[in-house]
């Protein structure tokens, strides 16, 4: 941690160098900045860190690591960094395309025979860029059960002969939907072309030489866990801790823990286009970097700054925000969520890393800051984005809320189903078995594939039953909705989220299940 003197005139010379109108946070006021968030969004623990001109100005830890322990945070404290682990999968991808082994448009059916689509022709014409710009065709979060919760024992192999049964949305690159297993793909590319486990090859060949000495390509692969956060999650009203979310299978994706330390290292090689060791040395080239910065899906988004573009390039957002360019990424996982920003040409990166799973918490923080280098004045951002978290809480607690109403009125009244006709196993293609028996008197929903998926459920109306799930910190229950033949008979069925705030990857609405057995 710097000194606060020393940082005190480090940024009085960002402010000589911005010109008089940028009104830079000083020390002070970041730790008041950290401290508001963390009573404001409910957040133990946050870390921050600000590069600036190629050095690591602030780097500071708030509240803590978990309120089991109540220790503090600081700047070597671990995080899980999420999906923001996708910019070193495209640069692993990146330096394999500077040695020649691969180009951006080889097809991954030449390294991965066994891959396929819904889509023959999709297929067919799949390149590795199509891997990391969520242009696929495939609906957001497609398939995400397969890796979420952490529970989940689908193997590698498996998710890659399951991408056939998801149906696309969209036409083939013709619109953005995020995606986590194509990512997974792409670390697969780079086992299979470099000869090394995904994880050794960016341990190898990115974490080592940056000197990102904490950090790790997952939670399993730490050596030391002496100074690491737990997730926290609200369960019912209450904050409680949460552990791990995505299973080794989604390393590529969103596996990696840092600290604010070791990311700083990873921004100041993006600001220098692949440059690191004070200039001698390169990850990738900047041609490779040029195109991991280059728009390649275009996004439809909002932003409090005057931004005229919104893209996705390769591993990461990009923007204009204030005239600036903008490089950015953020990730969640249960119980954490981190942001990643960059703005090149102030030499400026910004790192927020916390274990809450708000995102206005991190928001809060990261545009407080850039105001403070745009000049803008007057705008409280804490109050801003806490403003819109409540009213999109309240009207979503209006819904479940609304519906728990209605099953409880139902229960007074006698209105139910028989649950012996809903009762049977039934299975997805992708997402595999699931088991639905009765249980005292109710129906019982367990996945196979995914245990932490389990939970009573209740009669809602018609053919529609609600799932509460045990684990309440997933905090994603869902309608199960039967399709009746004839007979009145199960034949199939579909899921949907009840509150509009549910984890996109709880992607229920993908799941089509069919009956195996005959219902007694």
């Amino acid at each position: 941690m710097l000194k606060k003197v020393s940082f005190g005139l480090l940024l009085g010379l960002a402010c000589l160098n911005l010109g008089a109108s940028a009104q830079v946070l000083n020390s002070r006021q970041i730790d008041s900045l950290a401290e508001k968030t963390l009573r404001t969004f409910n957040v133990p623990g946050i870390a921050v860190g600000i590069v600036k001109d190629g050095k690591l100005i602030h780097a500071k830890g708030y509240g803590v690591r978990s309120i089991k322990t109540g220790r503090k945070v600081d700047e070597n404290t671990l995080f899980g960094v999420a999906s923001n682990t996708k910019a070193f999968t495209a640069a692993a991808l990146g330096m394999l395309v500077d040695q020649k082994k691969i180009s951006w448009d080889s097809r991954v059916t030449d390294i991965i025979p066994e891959f396929k689509l819904y889509d023959p022709f999709v297929t067919n014409e799949f390149t590795i860029k199509d891997l990391l710009t969520h242009r696929s065709g495939l609906g957001l979060g497609a398939g995400d059960l397969m890796i979420w919760p952490d529970s989940s024992t689908v193997t590698k192999k498996q998710m890659i002969h399951n991408l056939r049964y998801l149906k696309p949305v969209s036409s083939f690159r013709t619109k953005y939907d995020y995606d986590n297993l194509l990512y997974i793909v792409a670390g697969d590319v780079v086992a299979r072309v470099s000869g090394l486990t995904y994880e050794d090859f960016i341990e190898s060949q990115i974490i080592r030489p940056l000197g990102m000495t904490k950090t790790a390509a997952s939670w399993y692969r730490l050596k030391d866990r002496s100074n690491i956060i737990d997730g926290h999650a609200p369960a019912d009203g209450k904050l409680v801790p949460v552990g791990l979310s995505f299973t080794e299978l989604a390393n590529a994706a969103g596996g990696m823990y840092s600290n604010i330390t070791d990311m700083s290292k990873w921004v100041i090689a993006q600001i220098e286009q692949g440059k690191y060791d004070d200039g001698k040395k390169r990850l990738f080239s900047a041609e490779v970097h040029r195109e991991m910065w280059s728009p390649q899906t275009i996004i439809n988004g909002s932003s409090p700054y005057n931004t005229h573009f919104s893209a996705y390039g390769l591993g990461w957002f990009l923007s204009d925000v204030n005239g600036y360019f903008q490089a950015t990424h953020t990730g969640g996982l249960a119980g954490i969520v981190t942001q990643v920003t960059i703005l090149p040409e102030l030499k400026l990166g910004i790192i927020v890393l916390t274990n809450q799973q708000s995102g206005a918490a991190f928001t809060a923080i990261s545009n407080s800051i850039k105001d403070g280098y745009f000049g803008i004045k007057g705008k409280d951002r804490i109050k801003q984005y806490n403003d819109a978290r409540l009213k999109n809480e309240q009207e979503a607690a209006a819904i479940t809320t609304r519906v728990q109403q209605e099953i409880a009125a139902a229960e007074k009244t006698g209105q139910r189903a028989e649950p012996a006709v809903y009762a049977g196993k039934f299975r997805d293609n992708w997402f595999g078995d699931i088991e639905i028996s009765q249980k005292s008197g109710h129906l019982y929903f367990k996945s196979v594939n995914s245990p932490k998926l389990r939970g009573d459920m209740y009669f809602y109306k018609a053919n529609t039953w609600l799932v509460k799930w045990q684990d309440r910190s997933l905090d994603a229950d869902a309608f199960v909705i039967y399709q009746l033949d004839a007979q009145g008979k199960p034949s199939g069925i579909k899921m949907e989220a009840i509150s509009p705030l549910t984890d996109f990857s709880f992607d229920f609405q993908d799941l089509d299940f069919k009956p195996q057995t005959t219902n007694k």
